[in-house]
């Protein structure tokens, strides 16, 4: 369903289900304008993980029973209390890992800066943001997020333009490289760019949906303009549902700092695995500790696209939909599903026979009650597909055949 809804910010922590996030600003927007910039480039920090049990890279680079004792297994545990992995380790290990990890992970994040043109009342101006990336081929893709590359905006004081120039600093190399978008995506917000330099570190990828509550982590990426810096924590949620400026996302959520010009940098386990991207975070009175990586499997086919196509190509229906409650479908002698309000025309909603008025109750026999379980469905095929799509219409049932379409 293509229906773009701007859901309220909600800072509740205990009904966090499903939680509204906005933005931060980016760092250094907008200084020669009076109204102040309000939506910039979001600072996500990246992660570099460490484990307290057995970390993979310290196992590679510190001989076992280095270092001092910080934790000893108690050997008069309950039987409950033995199923916790009480593994003795060393500061000097722990230490040892981090630095492994951050070693391996430094070459593969990126700089990048940002400039546009602002037109307000005063005539037009420049200004710059700044952001990171992840290096993900050696010939110079780099994965970024949308919102980094793209900030488009206006107001009633205010214009501020797409990014007329995209810059990339490297690891510990002083050249500045020009970089061309390549694609980019607003909803899942992700972006490619690239650089035209062969030989560069492209990072692991991890499997993010293997990823644990508690499992430690790291954060690289370039935070105020700083290269390369690190920051720690733990993965504090999995599958965590938040909303952003009437998008959502389903992410990690970890504990580790997150500042501006962080965003679209990586969230990095004790393998020195890349397994998310951090791009959000809440901040406000009373809220710390709380940042959003979107999962790295969940990019994949995101990424081929935006290299392939410069865009990700979507199924449409057409429509625009209200669900329908049981006391909705009893007060208005309808059945619950969702309700059509709109069917655009010359598309598939419309071809298929749709109809305003009708309610949608099954699609290829899949029970639906709100409009997410009609994006999930359609999300789920390709463009071509064929569904079938029972409606409640004149108090009677009909099966209407719909082909998938490309999304204007």
């Amino acid at each position: 369903m293509e229906e773009n809804q701007k859901e309220n910010f909600n800072q509740s922590e205990d009904k966090f289900k499903s939680i509204s996030v906005q933005k931060p600003k980016k760092h250094g927007m907008l200084k020669t304008v009076v109204v102040p910039f309000a939506s910039g480039i979001i600072g996500a920090s990246l992660v570099v993980g460490v484990c307290f049990g057995v970390p993979k890279i310290r196992e590679i680079i510190l001989p076992s029973g280095q270092g001092t004792s910080i934790l000893q297994t108690n050997t008069n545990k309950t039987t409950e209390d033995s199923k916790i992995n009480a593994t003795a380790i060393s500061l000097q290990g722990y230490s040892e890992t981090a630095m492994g990890v951050a070693e391996k992970v430094q070459p593969s994040i990126v700089g990048i800066q940002i400039e546009y043109n602002v037109n307000s009342f005063f005539g037009q101006s420049t200004s710059t943001a700044t952001g990171s990336g992840i290096i993900i081929s050696e010939d110079g893709y780099i994965l970024t997020n949308n919102h980094v590359v793209s900030a488009s905006t206006s107001s009633s004081y205010y214009e501020v333009t797409d990014a007329k120039s995209v810059k990339v600093t490297l690891y510990n190399d002083e050249t500045v490289y020009d970089a061309k978008i390549v694609g980019k995506d607003d909803k899942t917000d992700l972006a490619v760019i690239k650089i035209e330099k062969d030989g560069l570190t492209k990072a692991e990828l991890g499997d993010s949906s293997t990823v644990k509550v508690g499992e430690f982590v790291m954060a690289v990426g370039c935070p105020l303009g700083l290269n390369t810096t690190v920051t720690q924590g733990i993965i504090s949620a999995v599958d965590r549902t938040v909303t952003a400026e009437g998008n959502k996302y389903v992410v990690l959520q970890t504990d580790a700092a997150i500042n501006s010009g962080n965003s679209g940098g990586a969230l990095v386990n004790s393998k020195g695995q890349v397994i998310g991207i951090n791009t959000l975070k809440l901040s406000g009175n009373g809220i710390e500790g709380i940042g959003f990586a979107i999962p790295i499997s969940s990019t994949t086919e995101i990424v081929a696209q935006l290299i392939e196509n410069k865009k990700v190509i979507r199924p449409y229906l057409g429509i625009e939909g209200i669900a329908l409650t049981d006391e909705m479908a009893t007060q208005y002698k309808l059945v619950k599903g969702v309700y059509i309000s709109k069917v655009q025309n010359f598309t598939a909603a419309q071809k298929a026979g749709l109809e305003i008025g009708d309610v949608i109750t099954e699609i290829d026999g899949n029970k639906i009650e709100t409009v997410e379980d009609i994006d999930k469905i359609k999300e789920s095929h390709k463009i071509g597909d064929k569904l079938t799509i029972k409606v409640y219409r004149n108090k009677e049932y009909k099966d209407l055949k719909l082909t998938l379409e490309e999304q204007p």
